[in-house]
């Protein structure tokens, strides 16, 4: 994730699209349940937000 953030990520929902993708096809690679992907993602995605501005900036 942290090579794929972009400044505006958390605001374009495009960039937010492109990252919810590759955190399922890392899921679907390991054999995470297919019916909890969605919501792995989501949450994947949320934890990645606070953790984002320092990722930009470097």
């Amino acid at each position: 994730m942290r090579r794929n953030v972009t400044i505006d990520w958390a605001l374009r929902e495009n960039v937010r699209a492109c990252l919810r993708a590759m955190v399922k096809r890392i899921l679907r690679r390991h054999g995470y349940p297919p019916d909890k992907q969605g919501k792995a993602a989501q949450t994947a995605l949320e934890q990645a937000e606070p953790l984002s501005e320092g990722w930009a900036a470097a």
